[in-house]
């Protein structure tokens, strides 16, 4: 069996922390995506790649009125979808993917969206992240998503050294109780867009900013390493 990776100093207590001060000012994690039911959640978030929640939320209601199930999803045709999916970027992409994602849906799982991790990143389309995300919302099976917001906020808050958002899910997941994965990433990420945003963060009005190794350095770069001359001073 291979070593485990090395960890920041201090990062386990330090989740801990995070965990509990985040549950205390996010009390119910949530995700901004509107959806009512687990393929509606699959079709958004797969939108919501390179954009923003507000901007996926602009364009589902319309979709999902014309295409609610996997069965008429999968039967659209390309540009038609395109130009459905325009406002979220990135459209022609995004409308192969939920197409693609939509017929493996029906063709390979009878019109169920799949509730295993295995089976849901089979999808065309469809990663660790997104399927992290449908286990954990929609199915409340434990799953640490790790986007964009996710990755900048562990690595300032130095609970893993990893850039790789599997083994930053890895890292995460050793340190943190499986019953507040889905819950932390989901308030990492509503931290990240109100708080501790990636050009400006607003470390202020931040509750974690006592405890967080990059508090006040506007960038999350790492601290200053002392040298001997700076201790003498």
């Amino acid at each position: 069996m291979a070593p485990a990776r090395r960890l920041p100093p201090g990062a386990k207590a330090r989740a801990a922390e995070v965990v509990e001060r985040l549950a205390r000012e996010y009390d119910e994690a949530h995700t901004e995506l509107t959806h009512v039911d687990p393929f509606q959640l699959l079709v958004a978030v797969i939108l919501s790649a390179q954009t923003t929640d507000e901007r996926v939320n602009l364009v589902t209601p319309t979709l999902f009125a014309r295409f609610p199930t996997p069965e008429a999803m999968a039967a659209v045709a390309q540009e038609e979808l395109e130009a459905l999916i325009r406002p979220t970027g990135f459209f022609r992409s995004k409308a192969r993917a939920l197409r693609e994602m939509s017929q493996d849906v029906v063709v390979r799982f009878g019109g169920a969206v799949p509730q295993q991790m295995e089976e849901l990143v089979l999808l065309r389309g469809v990663g660790r992240k997104t399927a992290n995300v449908v286990l954990g919302v929609a199915f409340g099976e434990a799953g640490f998503p790790v986007d964009t917001h996710v990755k900048r906020l562990t690595h300032r808050l130095r609970l893993t050294y990893q850039t790789d958002p599997v083994k930053i899910e890895q890292d995460v997941c050793r340190i943190v109780p499986r019953e507040e994965w889905t819950d932390l990433s989901l308030r990492l990420i509503l931290h990240g867009r109100r708080v501790c945003q990636a050009r400006q963060p607003r470390c202020g009005a931040c509750v974690l900013a006592d405890i967080c190794p990059s508090a006040y350095l506007g960038d999350g770069a790492k601290p200053a390493r002392r040298t001997a001359k700076t201790r003498r001073r």
